[in-house]
């Protein structure tokens, strides 16, 4: 029996408003570049969830955020052609400092949009993942046969 491997990434929702979400533009990354997304990374080993997501908002968009001000919204088991992931989406309910693109090398820019309004180039999980109903925790999977 092989045993499985798997990646685990966070995925940070800030909102603004109740319909106005922070976007990032990937670029130099390898993957989705010229893309839309959300402040994201991968869990590193030997780190907790939400200790993983407030490290990410610090190094991508500059801002602390405390551990209770984190909110579990959604899960995604994701496979593409390299690999298989597993997503964690958080909703930041609040965090101190000011959003800033801290990574412009990875980043092209940092930019609000309303949930109706996103950008035909947002990664296609991401646009899913943003309009899902963040009242109950969902789980999907995506990129299985």
């Amino acid at each position: 029996m092989r045993e499985p491997v798997f990646y685990g990434a966070v995925h940070i929702l800030f909102y603004r408003a109740p319909d106005e979400v922070l976007l990032l533009l990937r670029q130099n990354t390898g993957f989705a570049d010229g893309s839309w997304s959300v402040v994201a990374g991968r869990i590193d080993g030997g780190e907790e969830v939400k200790t993983a997501a407030i490290r990410e908002a610090k190094e991508e968009a500059g801002v602390h955020i405390e551990p209770e001000e984190l909110e579990l919204v959604g899960v995604y088991h994701r496979k593409n052609t390299r690999s298989e992931w597993i997503d964690f989406y958080l909703i930041a309910h609040s965090w101190s400092g000011e959003i800033v693109n801290c990574e412009p090398h990875k980043c092209g820019e940092l930019r609000w949009f309303r949930l109706s309004e996103l950008p035909e180039n947002t990664v296609p999980y991401i646009r899913n993942a943003l309009l899902k109903n963040h009242e109950q925790l969902w789980f999907e999977s995506v990129g299985w046969s």
